[in-house]
């Protein structure tokens, strides 16, 4: 890390440590803002879209079947920014209980997997714990619970220096090295003071500089990006802003990974907060706006295929369960509707009958379906007109 890229002094300090190598310090938030006309605009459109979402989220009929493949698709598409190469289909199929055998690699999964799990409880944990670093640390104990980066400590703030660089890189190459350890935890809570500030900046603002911070201080060994991304949606939600989780900004990020990283190192180097948030809520704006059509359009599927099931109870039940994984064996119907086997494998043949499902094991027994509409649904959000 090259002390001299940093240039404002105004967004914390250079410090050489005992090991010779540098870091940096962020100075505690908030910074000096000057909002010129085009943040301002974005920052009307970005809380237009993120209200039409929150006004979608509360007129669900079911929203736990909408949140349910939001979690999923995120849980995927945040993983892959860290390189796991699991698509949503191994992560669908992987809860499947005897779902058919298909080559994937499991570890990836399995941190796709700990995703939802993380995300899940830190929306439920918000009713009776605010976010603070012990819910930090609770999620990161999940996220990172039997995977690969298991020995960068679960659920604990790092004791040792980490850094961001390219494979290979050390803390004396690496662009980037975030506060010491001894440095870390004052660090730490002066972002924590901040998080808990209220009414002081817009929310969006506020979300925006908490990541950017947490991304600079760097608490753990691993996994750092992804708590980051959880943080997004937790910190909308409890502030009111989303009335269901259904704001996801990985796809956006994966999509401008480069710009991401750049605007991050600019705001610590450069003091270039505008860019930053310009970012940020530009990322806001398009991914509420995606949101709601994908929403749109996963209702209309539901009630098309609902308007075939009239007078079908079992059959209805079952195509809801589809929204939430879109595979299916007799085996999960027959859970699902706590009916026999013979009365299980009806309501999937009909489903079938009426094109919602399509076999695709290619087996006599131990069959495994799929509502390929639906998953192409899931999979596909649409885009802008």
């Amino acid at each position: 890390m090259n002390p001299k890229d940093f240039r404002s002094s105004s967004t914390g300090k250079v410090i050489r440590t005992p090991q010779g190598y540098a870091a940096f310090i962020p100075a505690p938030l908030p910074p000096l803002l000057v909002y010129d006309d085009d943040l301002v605009l974005a920052l009307s459109r970005a809380d237009a879209a993120l209200s039409e979402l929150s006004g979608l989220g509360r007129h669900l009929p079911n929203p736990h079947l909408l949140i349910a493949p939001y979690v999923r698709r995120e849980a995927v598409l945040s993983s892959r920014i860290e390189g796991t190469k699991a698509s949503l289909s191994d992560l669908l199929l992987d809860e499947m209980e005897n779902a058919a055998s298909v080559p994937r690699e499991e570890d990836d999964v399995r941190e796709v997997r700990n995703y939802v799990v993380a995300l899940e409880y830190g929306i439920k944990r918000l009713r009776d714990l605010p976010l603070s670093l012990r819910l930090v640390r609770e999620l990161h104990a999940r996220l990172m619970k039997g995977v690969r980066g298991e020995r960068a400590t679960p659920g604990e703030f790092r004791r040792s220096q980490n850094w961001i660089g390219p494979p290979g890189s050390t803390p004396a190459t690496a662009p980037y090295v975030p506060p010491p350890p001894e440095h870390m935890q004052e660090a730490l809570a002066d972002w924590e003071r901040f998080l808990h500030e209220r009414e002081k900046l817009p929310d969006l603002i506020q979300c925006a500089l908490l990541h950017e911070q947490f991304e600079a201080i760097h608490p753990f060994l691993d996994g750092n990006g992804r708590v980051g991304r959880l943080l997004i949606t937790l910190f909308l939600t409890e502030r009111g802003r989303l009335s269901q989780p259904l704001l996801y900004l990985s796809a956006y990020i994966e999509a401008h990974r480069q710009d991401y990283y750049d605007l991050l190192q600019r705001a610590r180097t450069d003091g270039d907060w505008i860019g930053w948030l310009r970012f940020f809520i530009t990322g806001v704006t398009e991914t509420a706006g995606e949101a709601v059509r994908h929403a749109g359009r996963l209702m209309d599927l539901r009630e098309k295929f609902r308007a075939r099931l009239r007078d079908k109870p079992k059959a209805l039940a079952l195509l809801d369960q589809l929204f939430i994984n879109p595979y299916m064996t007799v085996a999960r119907a027959e859970r699902i509707l706590k009916v026999s086997n013979p009365t299980a494998r009806q309501a999937v043949t009909l489903l079938q009958k009426n094109g919602m499902l399509d076999e695709i094991s290619g087996r006599a027994w131990g069959r495994l379906y799929l509502a390929k509409p639906i998953l192409r649904a899931i999979e596909n959000p649409p885009k802008p007109k």
